[in-house]
């Protein structure tokens, strides 16, 4: 089974697209995103040629790559009827098949819940059922949220997904379970860290499977955290089908006297180099995201996507990586970087300002604002801490007072671009823990 289908992760988002090797050098592409290059290296390194590209739903976390797949490779498109996708491909109903190389069949099975047009689908040799991509519906030890369609619809959305996920667990217990979404997916409810199963594995240990309609509906309610604003808008830029990118990208050399005109424009600085490096100096009004896995969540939740942003990096930060991710989320307004980074900023007089950090920390009189998710904080927290989630902060940011704070999140990366946001609104008496809740030393009585 690991030679014919293999899982190709994207750590960042938290999910897998998937390659299955059809034979004779074809192969078949499940939920791949925008970001092909994981995906065509390994088919490059089997010696296969995408022929299909199948997408489960209308993904709202990343624009598909099958759009690309079709142009590049010619690739047939295999998704939902109920999606009314606008580009071409082969809109399948429930229970449909497509009959692809090596005897292996291709089964739709409609699973709505986490979106209307939801379609899993189950790999079958001959009458056997060698898996089931889930997409969705399913996941390791969860099911997908269903919240992201239309607030008003959650619930009826739940019990959908009630429906759907035993009829995918109604599969044989020797079939594997290859969901899209896994644990760090804004779209999963499961803070697992495996990303794949079998039917049989769940049926004995996932915890939705063994409520009742109603347990299961008000468990996924209660499981809700927050999402990217830009979960808001892909479906639909999904449904249109995503533009075909042309060539290699590139990130254009601006001057740095251009990008600090620019400023006063409108135009959005982000500086993507480690914390370390932004706490020692970085251009005033600059907003730290730091290039790492999480990137393009953090830059869909952060940056504004209809205003040009200019990117500052590091000479040893891959240019390639950070336009890839801001294109797997359609971000397509990174107009170039600074030319020369920061040093040509200095070297032309531009404003400096810097933030103090901290591996270890005593609160004493400052505030601590913790801005990660809701569910880490309610895991455990710095006692009295202000809990602001960092997707909610340029918004609140007017109502807080600048008194000494000390920002925190769970390793440093967050509690920084809460900070860049705080100094953009003029806060001067800021600290950034690099570190989470174990770096905080609490006094005790004696």
């Amino acid at each position: 089974m690991n030679d014919l289908v293999t899982a190709v992760p994207d750590s960042g988002l938290g999910n897998n697209a998937y390659l299955v090797d059809l034979g004779d050098g074809a192969a078949l592409a499940v939920d791949a995103c925008r970001d092909l290059r994981a995906l065509r290296a390994e088919a490059g390194r089997r010696g296969l040629r995408i022929t299909h590209a199948a997408d489960t739903h209308l993904h709202a976390d990343f624009l598909s790559g099958a759009v690309q797949l079709a142009a590049d490779e010619g690739a047939e498109v295999l998704a939902s009827k109920a999606g009314g996708r606008t580009f071409e491909h082969t809109a399948l109903e429930d229970e449909q098949e497509i009959t692809l190389n090596g005897g292996l069949v291709l089964r739709a099975l409609a699973t709505p819940g986490h979106t209307d047009e939801h379609l899993s689908f189950a790999l079958l040799d001959g009458d056997r059922a060698l898996g089931v991509f889930s997409g969705g519906s399913l996941i390791v030890g969860s099911a997908a949220r269903v919240d992201l369609v239309d607030p008003a619809r959650t619930e009826s959305l739940a019990r959908a997904q009630f429906r759907s996920v035993r009829r995918v667990a109604g599969l044989g217990d020797d079939a594997a379970l290859w969901p899209t979404h896994g644990g760090g997916s804004f779209c999963s409810t499961a803070a697992t860290g495996t990303s794949t199963s079998t039917i049989g594995k769940e049926r004995a240990t996932n915890p939705l499977l063994e409520l009742d309609e109603a347990g299961f509906v008000q468990a996924l309610l209660d499981s809700h955290g927050t999402y990217p604003s830009y979960f808001r808008r892909l479906g639909e830029r999904n449904r249109r089908g995503p533009a075909v990118v042309a060539g290699r990208p590139m990130l254009e050399a601006v001057p740095p006297q251009v990008v600090a005109g620019g400023q006063r424009d409108g135009v959005v600085l982000v500086d993507v180099r480690p914390i370390a490096a932004f706490a020692a100096a970085h251009p005033r009004d600059a907003l730290s995201i730091p290039l790492r896995g999480a990137f393009a969540s953090w830059l869909g939740w952060l940056a504004p996507n209809d205003r040009p942003i200019i990117v500052l990096r590091a000479e040893d930060q891959d240019p390639d990586e950070i336009l890839w991710q801001a294109l797997k989320i359609g971000y397509e307004n990174l107009a170039g970087e600074v030319s020369g980074g920061l040093a040509a900023w200095e070297e032309a007089g531009l404003p400096i300002v810097s933030l103090p950090m901290t591996e270890v920390a005593t609160p004493d009189e400052k505030r601590v604002l913790d801005v990660r998710q809701r569910r880490e904080y309610e895991a455990g927290h710095v006692p009295g801490a202000l809990h602001l989630e960092l997707g909610s902060l340029e918004s609140a940011a007017p109502g807080l007072a600048d008194v000494p704070t000390l920002v925190m999140c769970g390793h440093g990366e967050r509690a920084m671009s809460a900070a860049s946001i705080l100094q953009r609104h003029g806060f001067t008496r800021l600290t950034v823990l690099n570190g989470g809740p174990e770096s905080v030393v609490l006094e005790t009585a004696e």
